[in-house]
């Protein structure tokens, strides 16, 4: 199942794509595709549904964030084998850990805002997931059950600002740094989650091809070992970290600028394609 949130900025209504790729308005069944809406009960009923008696969203909206209103919106950095070579990291013992404000989340194909006194704008391409039910001190199995779905996250950040101190968060957390979707894909949907391929391009140009094999810390190992130190909640989105080929790993640095294009995709997850633009 593919769940999604369509309509203008503040005034988005809750979806489903269905088989043929349209979308159906589940608003006369939900109120939003948030943490009540994802609790496993609340996902039954939507998933017994027969998409073609939802009414047919025409024409091509726009996409909101797939997710509305987390309470929390946790990243996971370095999380990626190969990523941490070409940064000249070493391998994390245990996931590095920080927050994105809930602020920076937009749509999957909204502007990026490039913020006032930035000059080192970068992209990460990212698997990110949902909480689906309330997580304290769960193990692994927990965790699984515990992850309602997953969908793409570009975990845009500004190099020069999160590299003034050893506190990463004001480098990502500016608005527009966390789009998230097209749509929220439930487990059940998403074949050998080990291996998915991810992309990205600016302008054209592939700089990111990876894949999930080389990830270090596995979605339901992450969601347990933040659950030793915060609890979580449904609707809490986390992101998983990024494979190489970010523009602080080029030779010289790439960085976005006003007017470029960013595509990018994971397999089974959809894509999004952001303009750059001044804040």
């Amino acid at each position: 199942m593919k769940l999604l949130r369509f309509g203008p900025i503040g005034q988005e209504r809750p979806g489903l794509l269905d088989a043929a790729g349209a979308i159906r308005d589940l608003s006369g069944i939900v109120t939003d595709i948030d943490g009540g809406t994802i609790a496993p009960e609340s996902l039954a009923r939507l998933r017994a549904l027969d998409p073609a008696s939802l009414p047919r969203v025409e024409g091509n909206p726009r996409l909101g964030a797939c997710v509305a209103r987390p309470g929390k919106f946790v990243c996971i950095g370095l999380n990626y084998a190969d990523h941490a070579a070409e940064t000249g990291a070493a391998i994390p013992d245990e996931p590095i850990v920080f927050m994105k404000a809930t602020s920076a989340l937009s749509g999957p194909n909204d502007p990026i805002l490039k913020p006032r006194g930035s000059t080192k704008l970068d992209w990460e391409v990212e698997l990110a997931f949902v909480v689906g039910s309330e997580c304290r001190y769960v193990d692994e199995a927990e965790a699984t059950a515990a992850i309602a779905g997953y969908f793409v996250c570009n975990d845009i950040s500004e190099r020069a600002f999160q590299l003034q101190s050893s506190q990463w968060d004001k480098g990502k957390g500016c608005d527009s740094f966390g789009p998230i979707g097209p749509w929220l894909v439930t487990p059940d949907e998403i074949g050998d989650l080990a291996d998915l391929h991810m992309w990205l391009e600016v302008n054209g140009k592939r700089y990111q091809n990876g894949s999930t094999s080389t990830m270090i810390f596995r979605p339901a190992f992450i969601l347990s070992y933040l659950s030793r130190f915060m609890s979580l909640q449904p609707g809490d989105v986390v992101t998983t970290g990024t494979p190489p080929g970010v523009g602080l790993g080029q030779q010289p640095n790439v960085w976005l600028n006003p007017g470029d294009r960013v595509s990018l995709g994971i397999a089974g997850l959809g894509e999004q394609h952001q303009l750059v633009v001044d804040a």
